[in-house]
């Protein structure tokens, strides 16, 4: 065995890596998660995402001139390995209401990262938007076998930072000029969950997520945040 010198190592792992997540359909109560097609998702996602440019002031790609641009767009995504883009759907009227991806897949350290998520305003502010995060974080720990969740964003961004502190994720730091997104510096927020973390975090999802937490107009009695650890 090799000598330590007596420096300070990290324990032993019995982890043998996780699996890299397949490109199949993830079901939900109110929402599923299809991997991408652009000739099923492509109209919906254009038709409820237009008009509103704000949805794309964040993100390192749109807004798309029309539905053929954004088509354009799509068939890189389909064709992606990392990032694995997947469209959210309404289980209610079947159509494609945003996006999301898994990336910067590390399935040999168990790291995975969620991005490139966009709802549409229809979706915005919904018991479905939390319920589609929440699949993909039970997909990551449960299904797949990974250690660490990964959440990040533009530093600007504050929506976003109030969904990770929502979701249950940590503050890690702020990585300065990161990256050059449309012409313009962008610092990025990062954030994680471990899977030590994950079961009190699921616990509080499922309970937020419970038919009984929402009144006969769908509103929320308990809000998720008062339920995290």
């Amino acid at each position: 065995m090799p000598l330590d010198l007596n420096q300070i190592l990290g324990p032993a792992l019995t982890f043998r890596g996780a699996t890299p997540p397949p490109k199949t359909p993830i079901d939900g109560t109110a929402v599923r998660l299809e991997p991408i097609n652009p000739a099923r998702h492509v109209a919906d996602l254009y038709d409820l995402s237009k008009g509103d440019d704000t949805i794309w002031n964040y993100m390192a790609y749109g807004p798309f001139a029309d539905a053929g641009a954004m088509r354009l767009w799509l068939d890189g995504c389909a064709a992606s390995p990392d990032p694995l883009y997947f469209a959210f759907v309404d289980r209610a009227t079947g159509k494609a209401v945003g996006m999301t991806s898994f990336m910067r897949i590390d399935a040999k350290s168990g790291a995975i990262e969620i991005g490139n998520i966009w709802f549409a305003p229809v979706l915005q502010k919904t018991r479905g938007a939390t319920e589609a995060i929440f699949l993909m974080m039970r997909e990551v720990f449960d299904r797949w076998g990974y250690r660490r969740l990964e959440w990040k964003c533009n530093s600007r961004n504050a929506p976003s930072r109030a969904a990770a502190l929502r979701f249950g994720f940590a503050y890690e730091g702020l990585f300065r000029q990161h990256m050059v997104i449309k012409g313009r510096n962008r610092d990025t927020t990062w954030y994680a969950m471990v899977a030590d973390e994950w079961p009190a975090i699921k616990a509080a999802f499922e309970r937020w997520l419970d038919p009984k937490n929402f009144d006969a107009a769908g509103r929320q009695k308990s809000p998720l945040a008062a339920r995290r650890p």
